[in-house]
């Protein structure tokens, strides 16, 4: 009996001290989550407002974006290496603080070329973001909550897509610019303090060595390897697409008749469809599987952007939320699917190349859809927009013939 109750006791214990772990770390890269996709996507807002002042064309204003974004994914796989050396919450700690000192710089500096400086100084902090956060939820969850569990985590960031481009709006309202991105830059020192302390401390991945000791078959490393370059081809057509449209979407906006406050009020209502999406698209995948979600969103948003040029101002108000929640929302099928095609030991390299990958996707198309709206116009550029969209459909068919869906397998 005695025996009994104390095997009961440490039982207890111990799924008590996993789920304090889990709490730690989705709570952890939930919030992180919150500031990167929130100072990522104020840019976005920030875009009409650099163009007036400093005189920019469509492609120089992306070009603005890609110092950013592009910074920021060509840095994921060095930041992961580095978190395997000095611990994954001391590394996304500072990332978090560099992203807000990014735009107190931005705030106080003066000249085009004191915001470069800046917006690159933010891409090297937000490079941490993604391989880290994402890696702390796929290791501490496992099994069908690991899916549900990085839709949470990729709510969390649409959260922020919401919650710092309103705040953003909603001050400029009352100040410049310039000293309402200050006062949103010290949050993110604010929340580095918190993650450096509430981080849960992990063991290390295996070694290579390890790794090689317990090779996976032969053909199931094959399909393994197959379906995740179809997810990170999967992962450059979605990128492309949400790139240019967001960069795109406030000009034609402006072209209707929009302000800029109204212009920035309809990024935050894509963003708030997003949100959703994002958090409801992790139970869609349970119901109907990866691929059919894939598919599904991808003809949702093919016809919503289609529809974007041709309705009124008001109608397309209306409109970009459900717009936003296929438009982002597909990212929980596609990010979340990352980890069924990596052994365990390997899922935060594989995030890390991953991620480098698609950002670095998401980086150039800004300078080149601008680029491409200089040219034809920015509702031809949507247009094109609109049939890029379509890829994502042959892409989920093909990845469900080369791997059978794993991500319904298991």
């Amino acid at each position: 009996m005695t025996t009994t109750a104390s095997i009961d006791f440490e039982k207890t214990a111990d799924e008590t001290v996993t789920k304090q772990r889990e709490r730690r770390a989705l709570g952890v890269a939930c919030g992180a989550h919150v500031l990167h996709d929130g100072y990522t996507d104020l840019i976005w807002v920030a875009l009409p407002i650099w163009q007036t002042e400093f005189g920019l064309s469509y492609a120089t204003v992306g070009l603005l974006r890609m110092i950013y974004s592009g910074t920021m994914a060509s840095l994921q796989i060095p930041a992961s290496h580095i978190a395997e050396r000095i611990g994954a919450g001391a590394v996304l700690a500072i990332g978090t603080a560099l992203c807000g000192l990014c735009y107190c710089l931005a705030g106080i500096g003066s000249g085009f070329w004191a915001l470069v400086a800046a917006l690159f100084l933010g891409g090297l902090g937000a490079a941490t973001q993604h391989p880290i956060g994402s890696a702390l939820v796929t290791r501490v969850f496992t099994g069908a909550r690991a899916l549900t569990a990085f839709g949470t985590y990729n709510f969390a960031g649409d959260i922020g897509k919401v919650l710092l481009p309103a705040l953003a709006t909603m001050l400029i309202l009352f100040m410049p610019w310039r000293p309402a991105y200050a006062l949103l830059g010290l949050l993110g020192i604010a929340g580095a303090i918190a993650i450096f302390l509430l981080a849960p401390r992990l063991p290390a991945e295996r070694s290579a060595q390890s790794e090689q000791s317990q090779p996976l078959p032969m053909e199931e490393s094959a399909r393994s390897q197959t379906g995740f370059y179809i997810l990170v081809a999967l992962g450059i057509a979605d990128s492309v697409v949400r790139g240019a449209f967001f960069v795109l979407l406030p000009f034609l906006l402006i072209g209707k008749g929009a302000t800029v406050v109204t212009a920035g009020l309809a990024l935050t209502l894509v963003f708030v469809g997003g949100a959703i999406g994002k958090f409801v698209c992790g139970w869609i995948v349970k119901w109907i599987g990866v691929v059919t979600t894939i598919v599904l969103a991808a003809a949702i948003t093919a016809v919503g952007v289609t529809a974007v040029l041709w309705l009124p101002l008001n109608a397309t108000l209306v409109l970009l939320p459900l717009l936003g929640s296929a438009l982002n929302g597909v990212t929980t099928a596609i990010y979340g699917s990352v980890p069924n095609y990596a052994k365990p030991e390997r899922r935060t390299h594989a995030l890390s190349v991953f991620y480098t990958i698609t950002i670095g996707s998401a980086a150039l198309s800004p300078p080149l859809s601008g680029a491409v709206g200089d040219l034809i116009g920015v509702p031809s550029a949507i247009g094109i927009v609109s049939l890029m969209t379509l890829v994502n459909i042959p892409l989920a068919v093909a990845l469900k013939n080369a791997t059978a869906d794993r991500c319904e397998l298991n």
